[in-house]
């Protein structure tokens, strides 16, 4: 009597297939991965007076601020200069994470996210 729904003797065709595929994708990933922390990304803001580079791993890289906008008087719009460059940057980063992702999972909303 023949056993329904198993398999035998090892995978099928198409299972094998996907495996090929699913390691292909994460030798991908990884490449990715290693190109995106490499990248550097830098935003300014005021105008130019603070400028941040970051790194694709998210570490801030450098921070440089124009003397100018150095006023001891008003501190809290260079901080929220800084803020700024920060967070154009991290959103930089993010971007080009999900546009990595975009290319691999062919736009699959959702798979992979938060690998990189």
């Amino acid at each position: 009597m023949a056993r329904r729904g198993g398999f035998q003797g090892g995978m099928p065709g198409n299972m094998n297939n996907l495996m090929k595929q699913a390691q292909k994708m994460q030798k991908q990933m990884e490449e990715n991965q290693k190109n995106l922390e490499a990248k550097e990304f830098t935003a300014t803001s005021g105008g130019g007076a603070v400028s941040l580079t970051m790194t694709g791993k998210r570490t801030v890289k450098k921070l440089t601020i124009d003397p100018e906008a150095v006023d001891p008087d008003d501190v809290e719009t260079l901080e929220d200069m800084i803020v700024a460059a920060f967070n154009e940057a991290l959103s930089q980063v993010e971007q080009e994470t999900m546009s990595q992702m975009n290319k691999l999972t062919g736009g699959m909303g959702g798979l992979g996210s938060g690998l990189f």
